[in-house]
C-alpha cells in the first residue's frame, strides 16, 4: 500500500484532513421564507422581510428544506435523529442582517454516517477506505459582500440569506489530497443523485471548509487550521498540499501552528491568514427561541426512505452482476447523474430495436456511450446539434453495427452526419454507401486477385509467418475501398489460406 508523507527536513510527516461541505438544499424557497432561491438575480431581489430580520418577522421551517436533509442522511446510511433543535450562533458581519446565523449545534437532524472512496491506482488510491461523517446540521446561508463595485465602499447582497445549506462533517479519517477529493467527488455524486443539492462548485452551490493538521505518523492529532469556502475539488487538493508543507517548514523552524481560519488564493495556489479560529462558545450557541424543536415521525421517515433511487454504489454493483459490465465501465457510468441516465435510455431503445435482452448489448451501449459518441460529439462540437443526438437514432446506429451491416468506423461517419443534418441514420447508410460488403461473392473474387497476385507471401505465410495474415487482410479491405465485413474476409482468407 502506497502511503501519502509529506518529507520534511526532519523526517516524515504525517497529513490529518477533515472536511466540512456546505452543500446548498435544492428548494425553490429559503429555509425560514418562501423568498426564492433562484441563482443569478439582480442584487437583493430574493428578500423577504424575514431574510432582512425586520422587527417582528418570524422564522417557519421549510418542510421540503428538511426533507432533503433527512434523505440525504439515509444516502449515507446516517443515523436520522427523530428530535433535533435550532441554536443560534451569534456573530457580527455586515451580510448577517440578524446578527445571528440559525443552525443546529447540540442536536443536529443527522448523526454518524460513512461514505466509501473507492479504489483508484491512477489516483494514489490503493484500495477502498470507509470515511466516517461525524453529522449533517442545517443552517441558514449569510448574503454576500461586494467589494469591487465601488472605489470606497462594499455593497451587501442578500438574495442568498436565508438560503438552506447543509453542513456536511466528516471525522479526520482522510490522510491524503487524493482521499479528500475522492470524497469530495463521492459526496458530490450521492447529493447529485438523490437530488438534494445541484453539487455546483462553481456557482457556490456546494463548497467545502478544508481542516488540515500535521503530526508525526502515529502520534497524537497536531494543531489544526481551517480553511473556508474552497469550491472546487482540484483546489482543495492543493490547499491540503500547500497548508500541510507550511505547517511542517513551520514547526521544523521551530514556530508553533496557530489555530486559525484561513483563506485560499487560487491564482498563487497559496493560503493566507484571516482570523484566529473561534471556538463553539465564543458563538454563545442557545437555543433559538422563535423556533420549535423538530420532530419528525415515522410516516414522514417512510415517506423519505421511498422516495430514494438506486445510489451509485448498488447502481455499479447490478452493472455488473446482472449487466456484466467490467468495473471500470460500471464506476465511470454511475461517476454522473447524467452519463448513467443517457446510458440507461440508450440501453432501453438500442435492446428494443434489436429485439436482445439488455444484458446480451450491455458492453457494446456502453463503450459506445463512454468514448465512441462523446469522441464524435466533441469533434464535431461546432458545426453538430447535440439535440440530434436521440436515444433513437443512437440506437439505430448501433443495430446496424449489431447486424454487421456497418462498421465501426461506418458508425462514427453516420453519427457524425446525424449530428450536423439531423437526417436519420439507416437513410444515410444507403444514400452514402456506408454500409459493409457482406456478399461473400464480392470478396472472394477480390481475395483470389489478392492471393493470385501475390504467390510468394502465400508461400510464406504456408511456411509459418503468421504475421502476414494481416497482410492480406489490408489488402482486401483496400480492394474493397474498406467496405467489407471484417468477420467475412477473415474467414474466408482462413479457408482460402489454410
Amino acid at each position: 500500500m502506497s502511503t501519502y508523507r509529506i518529507q520534511g527536513a526532519t523526517g516524515e510527516w504525517e497529513v490529518v484532513i477533515g472536511l466540512e461541505v456546505h452543500a446548498q438544499v435544492t428548494s425553490h424557497a429559503k429555509l425560514f421564507s418562501g423568498a426564492s432561491t433562484a441563482f443569478g438575480a439582480e442584487p437583493n431581489c430574493n428578500v423577504s422581510l424575514v431574510d432582512a430580520a425586520m422587527p417582528g418577522m418570524l422564522p417557519v421551517p421549510n418542510r421540503e428544506c428538511i426533507r432533503q436533509a433527512v434523505r440525504t442522511g439515509m444516502a449515507i446510511e446516517a443515523q436520522i435523529n427523530k428530535y433535533s433543535r435550532f441554536d443560534r450562533k451569534n456573530y457580527f458581519y455586515a451580510d448577517l442582517p440578524q446578527g445571528y446565523q440559525i443552525s443546529q449545534l447540540y442536536h443536529p437532524i443527522v448523526g454518524e454516517g460513512a461514505l466509501t472512496i473507492d479504489a483508484d491506482e491512477k489516483a494514489g488510491l490503493p484500495e477502498d477506505k470507509v470515511i466516517g461523517i461525524e453529522r449533517i446540521h442545517v443552517e441558514q446561508d449569510a448574503g454576500k459582500l461586494m467589494h469591487d463595485q465601488h472605489p470606497t465602499m462594499s455593497y451587501v447582497d442578500l438574495n442568498r440569506c436565508g438560503v438552506a445549506l447543509m453542513e456536511i462533517v466528516s471525522r479526520p479519517d482522510m490522510r491524503s489530497p487524493a482521499e479528500a477529493g475522492a470524497y469530495v467527488r463521492k459526496l458530490r455524486t450521492i447529493l447529485r443523485y438523490v437530488g438534494s443539492c445541484d453539487g455546483n462548485m462553481e456557482e457556490g452551490s456546494m463548497r467545502a471548509d478544508v481542516n488540515v493538521s500535521v503530526r508525526r505518523p502515529g502520534e497524537e492529532f497536531g494543531t489544526r487550521t481551517e480553511t473556508k469556502n474552497v469550491n472546487s475539488v482540484r483546489f482543495v487538493m492543493q490547499v491540503i498540499e500547500h497548508e500541510a508543507k507550511r505547517q511542517v517548514d513551520l514547526i521544523e523552524s521551530g514556530g508553533t501552528v496557530v489555530q486559525e481560519t484561513r483563506l485560499f488564493d487560487p491564482n498563487a495556489g497559496t493560503t493566507r491568514s484571516m482570523r484566529s479560529k473561534e471556538d463553539a462558545h465564543d458563538y454563545r450557541y442557545f437555543p433559538d427561541p422563535d423556533l420549535l424543536p423538530l420532530e419528525l415521525d415515522d410516516s414522514f421517515l417512510e415517506e423519505c426512505r421511498a422516495s430514494l433511487p438506486e445510489l451509485p454504489d448498488a447502481k455499479r454493483t447490478r452493472y455488473v452482476g446482472e449487466l456484466g459490465l467490467s468495473e471500470y465501465n460500471a464506476r465511470e457510468l454511475t461517476a454522473e447523474v447524467e452519463t448513467f441516465a443517457r446510458f440507461e435510455t440508450l440501453l432501453a431503445a438500442t435492446a428494443s430495436a434489436i429485439g436482445k435482452p439488455e444484458k446480451d448489448i450491455a458492453t457494446q451501449v456502453a463503450n459506445w456511450s463512454l468514448s465512441v459518441a462523446p469522441g464524435v460529439m466533441n469533434a464535431v462540437s461546432d458545426e453538430g446539434d447535440v439535440s440530434n443526438a436521440t436515444a433513437e437514432a443512437q440506437a439505430k446506429i448501433l443495430k446496424m453495427q449489431a447486424a454487421g451491416e456497418i462498421s465501426g468506423g461506418q458508425a462514427k461517419e453516420i453519427f457524425e452526419i446525424v449530428l450536423k443534418t439531423g437526417r436519420d441514420p439507416e437513410e444515410i447508410a444507403d444514400a452514402e454507401g456506408l454500409k459493409q460488403v457482406s456478399d461473400t461473392g464480392a470478396i472472394e473474387e477480390a481475395i483470389d486477385a489478392i492471393i493470385a497476385a501475390n504467390e510468394d507471401k502465400v508461400a510464406e505465410y504456408r511456411g509459418g509467418k503468421d504475421k502476414l495474415f494481416g497482410f492480406f487482410v489490408g489488402q482486401t479491405m483496400k480492394a474493397m475501398q474498406g467496405k467489407a465485413n471484417p468477420a467475412v474476409v477473415n474467414q474466408i482468407l482462413k479457408d482460402k489460406l489454410g
